[in-house]
């Protein structure tokens, strides 16, 4: 799927293995506990794993500038990870991954989605929210690296017709 994001063309496809450097390189520069290569490696063979990534043009050639993965499991979702590299953030990008992995879960049937996200996360709390997610619960110390509490949030009812519209905006 190729998006218009303002000025540049995003091109969004499913992760392959030779987006692994690059995919592991957005996670670690994006998150204080980053997902080992391994655990990429692993759910690009996880049956219930959906991985994509977000490609821009980048001095004339095309990047892997974002990714996410989500897991689909009969007809619940959950994202799992999802991170823009720091040089393409603020243009859209975390939008249209979200949109187009809730858009894909919607077509396999996926009905409600789960998340955890950072308490101190604010962007990307608002963005959920945005969404339609809403907050379900609290893991009290959930990130070991500094035992920061994780907000569970919800999208009760994924209605495709609404993300479309966001995807559109």
């Amino acid at each position: 799927m190729t998006l218009s994001q303002g000025m540049q063309k995003v091109n969004i496809r499913r992760m392959t293995p030779a987006d692994l450097d690059a995919v592991v390189e957005i996670d670690s520069i994006s998150f204080s506990l980053p997902w080992p290569r391994s655990s990429f490696g692993y759910e690009l063979n996880n049956p219930v794993s959906r991985l994509w990534v977000a490609e821009a043009e980048e001095a004339g050639k095309p990047q892997v500038v974002g990714m996410i993965c989500t897991w689909v499991i009969e007809n619940e979702g959950h994202i799992a990870t999802l991170a823009i590299h720091p040089n393409f953030r603020q243009r859209g990008l975390g939008n249209a991954l979200l949109c187009f992995a809730l858009l894909e879960a919607a077509h396999e049937g996926v009905e409600l989605v789960y998340l955890e996200v950072r308490r101190s996360n604010e962007a990307a709390i608002q963005m959920y929210e945005k969404f339609g997610f809403a907050m379900t619960g609290i893991r009290a110390g959930y990130y070991s690296d500094n035992h920061e509490d994780a907000l569970m949030m919800t999208l009760e009812k994924l209605e495709p017709t609404r993300i479309q519209a966001l995807l559109e905006n």
